[in-house]
């Protein structure tokens, strides 16, 4: 039961971002209450025992950092750090007949080496060096201002200064600027699978979505580089949490929040638990959620598009590639018929109703990186995680029967990793004490249902650009932090606001710094 009838403000959801509002705010000497309707806190960054009588802590849902600044983590003195990735990725292949594949990593010479005896010249690896030392150079502009009042459109392009990088990026369809640049159809899909990580699009999409998801994946951190949590995903969370309480933010759980009356000056927030006042409510759920809770008209549907599997293995299998070792491949992101054909084919076939014939993921293993999510006696017999992301897996293919759907992608998803492996990944699989093989797969109605997901979005909607769409974002601290609903002392703090997605807490930080900015 919450301790107090009315508080300064109250926390909506207690995922991450909840969660770094929380803490803000009470650090601030704010009085604040969050509302979690699960058992835990965390929402999709969370660490699970998945597997029964398996000492595996995985990151359940979400599971690499990359968005969160360090400023929120040095701010609230988090217990918390990730670790570089020694390989950025390998992407196996088939070439005059042999098996082939490129790793990006271990030095520029390393992978200058791999370009050209994938490709048989230096010219793709020199496109690759000049592609990203220019999304670099954004990243290193644009980021900062995810943590400052949200940029107007003409505001964040004089930032960027490059008005080359702008058209590519902010006007036209990514696939344009890809084809201009790489000429090898394996690079340009390594390079587009970052446009479509939940994000059911083509390269030629002319909404652009595609160029707002590649924009997030290449800015964060100012580098563009995806690390791995220390401990799992859950370890963020749980210092989040900590954080908040040590500040004096109440944090109450199984506890749902059915409804939310304000005048515009104070609210009211009905739960599970009765009904708590409020001179601010700030919502960390989907914007679904938000018009729910508010008695308004939903937003259109959101549709998230990907398959999420948990793997446990007793060893990593041996690849057809006999020139990479497993433990390099699987460090970096290995991606799987994601060359940029396949990735067409795959968008062309699910978008007329049906399942990919060779559907694209990408995998990686924590436990090379942070073994410490095994427990002692699984590391010393070499025991490994893998986790995989589907791509090109949108929620309508699973209307008819979820469960069936599911199990019929997954045994595909896996048959094409297969054809890349020396041994079948069912050899290497571990089992957990029912003597059933540790494999966990989530499609998008699952990740709805689970985690109030709408669709199984993982952004919550559609990704927005990182500036004010109008020439002023309002008058309001909400507006021009770009938390802004409705109503006045409503914030919305989840992924759905602009500059959301993602683990990063950048939406629960700036719904904190413009409730402290209105007093």
């Amino acid at each position: 039961m919450p301790e107090r009838t009315s508080y300064d403000a109250v926390i909506v959801g207690g995922g991450h971002n909840g969660l770094v509002a929380a803490a803000y705010l009470a650090r601030a000497g704010r009085s604040v209450l969050v509302l979690e309707r699960l058992d835990h806190t965390g929402g999709a960054a969370v660490s699970t025992r998945a597997f029964t009588g398996v000492d595996a802590r995985l990151s359940r849902y979400s599971y690499l950092v990359s968005l969160l600044p360090p400023k929120i983590v040095q701010d609230l003195g988090l217990r918390f750090a990730v670790r570089k990735r020694t390989v950025s990725s390998y992407t196996p292949a088939v070439r005059d007949g042999r098996p082939t594949g490129l790793l990006v990593g271990g030095g520029e010479a390393r992978t200058r080496t791999a370009f050209a005896e994938l490709t048989g010249s230096d010219r793709e690896f020199t496109a690759w060096q000049r592609f990203y030392g220019s999304t670099a150079r954004l990243a290193g502009r644009v980021f900062p201002t995810l943590t400052e009042p949200l940029p107007t459109r003409a505001g964040l392009r004089a930032r960027i200064d490059d008005d080359a990088t702008w058209d590519a990026l902010f006007e036209r369809p990514l696939g344009e600027l890809v084809e201009e640049t790489f000429a090898d159809d394996l690079v340009r899909g390594v390079v587009l699978t970052d446009a479509l990580i939940g994000t059911f699009a083509t390269a030629h999409d002319e909404s652009l979505r595609q160029n707002r998801c590649f924009l997030y994946h290449v800015i964060g951190g100012g580098t563009g580089d995806w690390d791995v949590p220390i401990g799992g995903m859950g370890a963020l969370t749980d210092a989040l949490a900590d954080a908040a309480r040590r500040a004096g933010a109440e944090i109450v759980t199984d506890c749902a929040v059915t409804g939310i009356a304000t005048d515009g000056r104070t609210a009211e927030v009905t739960c599970d638990q009765g009904t708590v006042g409020a001179r601010r409510v700030l919502v960390n759920a989907a914007p679904r959620e938000l018009a729910r809770l508010l008695g308004e008209e939903p937003p259109p549907p959101a549709e998230g598009a990907q398959l999420k599997v948990n793997m446990l293995l007793t060893r990593l299998p041996r690849l057809r590639d006999t020139r990479v070792d497993p433990r390099e491949a699987f460090s970096g992101t290995f991606h799987i018929a994601e060359g940029y054909r396949q990735l067409e084919d795959a968008y062309q076939q699910a978008a007329s109703g049906g399942l990919p014939a060779s559907p694209p993921s990408e995998i990686y293993c924590h436990s090379l990186t942070d073994p410490s999510i095994l427990g002692a006696d699984l590391v010393r017999q070499g025991y490994q995680t893998l986790t995989l992301f589907g791509l090109h897996a949108p929620a309508r293919l699973f209307t008819a029967d979820n469960d069936a759907t599911r199990d019929r992608l997954l045994a595909a998803t896996l048959a094409e990793l297969d054809t890349h492996l020396a041994e079948p990944l069912a050899d290497c699989l571990a089992q957990d004490a029912d003597g059933r093989p540790c494999v966990e797969a989530r499609s998008p109605l699952d990740l709805d249902r689970e985690l109030g997901l709408p669709g199984g979005n993982i952004f919550h909607r559609d990704l927005a650009f990182p500036y004010a769409e109008a020439e002023a974002p309002g008058d309001t601290a909400a507006a021009r932090w770009g938390v802004a609903t409705t109503r006045p002392n409503v914030l919305l703090c989840g992924a759905g606001a602009p500059r959301g997605g993602g683990v990063s807490g950048i939406p629960g930080h700036n719904a904190a710094m413009a409730v402290l900015e209105e007093g």
